[in-house]
């Protein structure tokens, strides 16, 4: 098994590509820690993760914004399981709405959960991944933090930021052997894009049923990313394999993005 004896850390974990990396992760023995905001999503995501994994799921509700319930969260998983092995930063928002319809509010709210989370977060486990010599991080960016996009200035910029604090991340851990990368993903069409399907169509001047043809346009591979794909990117990320990659933010876009 890849992972095992391994400790992982998922935040956003309660659904989509959350709940397939820790799901992907428990099939290769790691032990895991489920978070997220939702505590019933997340119970319902531990049970079902608990069916492939050896050891006990363990969940913890937790906003990862707020500089105390992290540190919470980290005492919570170090008393558990002790030193995280992998941290992976998946918990964000999205909206799309025309730039000069963008609260304050929203913007603020975007740049706290997607990229002050990960920047918490990574604060908090990174002193013990340095005291043991080793470590995993891999940083949830996307194919908006390659490019911008319209209606979308909030999250391509929340986006972008990931990248950079992976790279200057990377630079600053070689030393420990930590290892600190980030995915970039294309269109992986969970619950969340569901729920902005009404929005797309709009900004896009389309119908809703024609949302999926949309963005299959732009993608040469012809077809939408998966929960699974992402999950299996980020598991080679979290092996041995990739002991010698650090720094690099990945595509994982069809072929829709190539630089």
């Amino acid at each position: 098994m890849e992972l095992d004896g391994k400790s992982a850390l998922v935040t956003g974990a309660a659904r989509g590509i959350g709940k397939a990396i820790a799901l992907r992760f428990a099939q290769e023995g790691a032990r895991i820690v489920l978070n997220d905001i939702n505590k019933e999503s997340l119970q319902e995501a531990a049970r079902e993760i608990e069916k492939v994994s050896r050891e006990r799921v363990i969940y913890k509700r937790a906003d990862i914004s707020k500089s105390k319930k992290v540190k919470e969260l980290s005492r919570y998983v170090t008393e558990e399981l002790g030193v995280i092995d992998i941290l992976v930063n998946n918990a964000a928002i999205s909206r799309i709405v025309p730039f000069l319809d963008t609260s304050e509010k929203l913007w603020d709210r975007t740049m706290q959960v997607n990229l002050k989370g990960a920047f918490l977060c990574c604060q908090a486990v990174i002193p013990g991944m340095i005291k043991k010599g080793k470590g995993k991080i891999i940083n949830m960016s996307s194919q908006s933090g390659k490019r911008g996009s319209k209606w979308h200035a909030a999250y391509c910029v929340s986006k972008f930021g990931i990248i950079g604090l992976t790279q200057s991340l990377a630079l600053e851990l070689a030393p420990y052997k930590i290892n600190v990368n980030a995915v970039c993903p294309g269109v992986v069409f969970t619950s969340l894009w569901e729920e902005h399907a009404a929005d797309h169509a709009r900004r896009e001047g389309i119908e809703e049923k024609e949302v999926k043809k949309n963005l299959l346009k732009n993608i040469p591979l012809d077809r939408l990313g998966t929960s699974e794909d992402v999950a299996n990117l980020v598991l080679f990320l979290a092996s041995s394999r990739s002991d010698y990659m650090t720094g690099q933010a990945i595509n994982l876009s069809g072929g829709s993005v190539l630089y």
